[in-house]
């Protein structure tokens, strides 16, 4: 027993080099961790930073998340009156000059009738020869003809119509029910609008984070506000070669651990999941092993991991903690209190004596 006992008290007396189970072994407010990291376009290694959760990070992070909603294409008017382009097909008809008109009229099939727009946008007709047509409205193209036909007839009165849109198209891919490639008519062709013409989105779909391609950049959009908030900012119109991705939120996932009720993966819904949400869906600390000093949240980003830590032993914490935004791949990390620790290795390494060894000391007053 006397030996046991003497055990018990060499490894208490070295219990700062024995730290066992997971742990955030931090020095100097870095990471004892070398993790990769994208610099200047390359990989080094490096320490990631522990940053405190506090009112001004929270102020800086959410002002930075705005910004990037708020990042979007600029307007273009003009792309809200269709412009005619390349293999269109347009039904042109002159009152009283049936010969101008097609033959055949209403006998011809749809997909045969009219004049198709050639691959340098233009058109030819009759007496006027080739005209160019493309990136000009129905009522430019209406104006520009009859202009030309008058210096053959009189009152010459002509009216024009897109019978085939074929030249300006955008595709909506990913996480909705007709994914593919869309033609843009006289109605301009909105988000919202295309989704619709989609089928509308699958029950998995993350509509706060859809993508839009243009011009070799990305944009997000938050379409999520749009139909929740009537937030009109982001139902922008597209344009030519558009790609629309609707993603799904399978992977929008935060992975809690450490000292709380239950470790466990929970799911971001409808885009936002804070860190006071988080740590009550794992059921709060452990009151027995938690250090509440040492809340972490990792998140590894695109090659540039963030470490950020809160301290959440007095109340009014929870105030940060359900500010603060998490984002998929979190993981949320509770620390463990030190005498937590120091139990642990003695019931590893004497499993069943420590237990009845304490019992016995404190039967005789030790």
């Amino acid at each position: 027993m006397f030996r046991l006992m003497l055990l018990t008290l060499i490894l208490l007396a070295s219990a700062c080099s024995l730290r066992p189970g997971m742990e955030m072994k931090t020095e100097n407010n870095l990471s004892e961790l070398e993790v990769p990291v994208m610099r200047n376009g390359r990989m080094v290694k490096e320490k990631p930073r522990i940053v405190p959760i506090t009112a001004d990070l929270i102020i800086e992070r959410e002002n930075s998340r705005l910004q990037a909603v708020n990042n979007l294409p600029p307007v273009d008017i003009s792309k809200a009156v269709y412009r005619i382009g390349p293999q269109d097909r347009l039904q042109i008809t002159v009152w009283e000059h049936p010969e101008l008109n097609d033959p055949g009229g209403e006998k011809i099939l749809p997909e045969l009738a009219g004049k198709v727009v050639d691959e340098n946008g233009e058109l030819y007709y009759p007496y006027v020869g080739n005209i160019h047509v493309a990136g000009k409205t129905v009522s430019e193209v209406r104006t520009e003809l009859t202009g030309e036909l008058s210096k053959y007839f009189k009152k010459v009165k002509l009216d024009i119509r897109v019978l085939s849109f074929q030249s300006h198209r955008a595709a909506v891919v990913g996480e909705v029910k007709t994914p593919g490639v869309q033609s843009m008519n006289e109605t301009p062709l909105t988000i919202a609008e295309a989704i619709s013409r989609a089928g509308g989105v699958n029950p998995d779909a993350d509509m706060s984070n859809v993508a839009l391609a243009r011009d070799g950049k990305v944009y997000k959009i938050d379409v999520l506000s749009l139909y929740a908030k009537g937030n009109s900012t982001q139902n922008l119109l597209l344009k030519d070669g558009d790609v629309l991705y609707i993603p799904d939120h399978k992977d929008n996932k935060v992975l809690v651990m450490g000292e709380v009720g239950r470790q466990q993966a929970l799911q971001i819904n409808k885009g936002r999941l804070s860190l006071s949400q988080a740590l009550a869906e794992a059921y709060g600390f452990d009151l027995n092993t938690a250090r509440p000093e040492e809340v972490f949240v990792i998140r590894p980003g695109d090659m540039k991991p963030e470490i950020f830590q809160l301290n959440a032993g007095s109340p009014d914490a929870l105030i940060l903690a359900d500010q603060f935004a998490l984002q998929a791949h979190d993981t949320v990390f509770v620390g463990t209190a030190g005498v937590t620790q120091w139990s642990r290795v003695l019931n590893q390494i004497l499993p069943g004596s420590f237990t009845s060894m304490m019992s016995l000391a404190a039967t005789h007053g030790m």
